[in-house]
């Protein structure tokens, strides 16, 4: 069987190619000025972060607060052939003395083959809290 990666998929991979990378840069190149990212939570990382600079800014202040060790393993992406993806990955992180290890997904709506809304699901809404507020 021959795989044909449509081109949404295609979009969503090298967004996580460029995150992985720390290419905010190339990252932003994807997302519409008016993007929005929907993150679960109620940290300073959750709610609605609007328009590329703060999405760019909530990613920039993520890895800051994890001292650069926040990565992703992409698992899935999965594209409906109307504007949508899913993608479903694994995410680790440390800050201080205590490490984090979940399960997540992203859904994203593209318009003119960029990323206009990003909506975020976790595992576990109650651990990401407990970890993302360890300063509070």
């Amino acid at each position: 069987m021959t795989h044909h990666e449509h081109p949404d998929a295609a979009l969503v991979r090298q967004g996580y190619e460029a995150f992985s990378k720390g290419d905010m840069e190339a990252l932003g190149a994807l997302l519409t000025s008016d993007c929005t990212h929907h993150a679960p939570g109620t940290t300073r990382f959750g709610g609605h972060f609007k328009g590329r600079d703060n999405v760019l800014g909530m990613y920039r202040d993520m890895v800051e607060y994890t001292g650069g060790t926040f990565r992703v393993e992409l698992d899935g992406v999965f594209a409906d052939g109307r504007g949508h993806v899913i993608s479903t990955h694994k995410w680790f992180a440390e800050h201080g003395d205590r490490g984090i290890e979940m399960r997540g997904a992203l859904f994203f709506t593209l318009v003119g083959g960029k990323a206009s809304d990003i909506d975020e699901c976790v595992e576990d809404i109650a651990e990401l809290d407990a970890f993302m507020s360890l300063d509070d």
